[in-house]
């Protein structure tokens, strides 16, 4: 059953099939939350390679975590990452972040404190989240669960354009390497989940417009009540 404030949309899937861009999309369209759990887990790696401490350093990166403020500032309010109140919505998606946010994301301290605070904000529902465990771990009841796949290099070419106009510095081969290699260690993470849930909606976007794939979500949700 949907939660007073409407439907928990749970997004998740490969890295680069446009999983952030849609949920962000189907946030507005539906006047919705949105929760980009990915952009937690990078604050959290940016932090700690600032402070020099390491993913297995459980002593210091669960005292780290202790320190750390994250806030998601609402869309109508710029979309902002806040990390102890600065704003490094831009530093998070650095290549090197991206490059070793994983092995922070693995850490059970990380994944115990920030899933927490994830399923405390989708309690009342009206809310769209994103990430790589939305519908298996986080939100395993959430009313709508949508897997995004897309073939590498449609991701790659994707998320090169997106490094280019922001101004980084990174050759498509670079990107297209960067990528294998998180799909291939997200295919070995053990999230806690037995497997993919059944109710999961996969929805592949090679050749497809984001307008495309936003409306096509916003319709399951509208069958589901939204």
């Amino acid at each position: 059953m949907p939660g007073p404030g409407g439907l928990v949309i749970a997004i998740d899937g490969v890295i680069g099939a446009g999983k952030s861009t849609a949920a962000r999309g189907v946030a507005i369209a539906l006047h919705y939350r949105h929760l980009d759990t990915g952009a937690m887990y990078r604050a959290v790696a940016l932090a700690a390679t600032a402070a020099d401490v390491a993913p297995s350093d459980h002593e210091k990166l669960s005292s780290l975590l202790g320190e750390l403020q994250i806030e998601l500032t609402p869309l109508d309010k710029g979309r902002r990452v806040l990390l102890n109140g600065e704003d490094v919505s831009a530093d998070i998606r650095r290549p090197e972040i991206t490059r070793c946010v994983g092995s922070y994301a693995d850490r059970p301290v990380v994944r115990q404190q920030l899933v927490e605070v994830q399923r405390s904000m989708g309690a009342e529902g009206g809310i769209v989240a994103e990430g790589r465990d939305m519908s298996t771990v986080v939100f395993p009841g959430a009313d709508l669960k949508i897997r995004m796949l897309a073939e590498l290099e449609e991701r790659a070419r994707r998320r090169h354009e997106e490094f280019v106009a922001g101004g980084v510095d990174i050759t498509l081969d670079q990107v297209r390497t960067d990528i294998r290699t998180r799909d291939r260690e997200d295919e070995e993470r053990d999230y806690g989940a037995d497997g993919l849930p059944l109710d999961v909606v996969e929805v592949r976007t090679d050749g497809l417009s984001i307008e495309t794939v936003i409306e096509q979500i916003v319709e399951l949700a509208r069958l589901r009540g939204a």
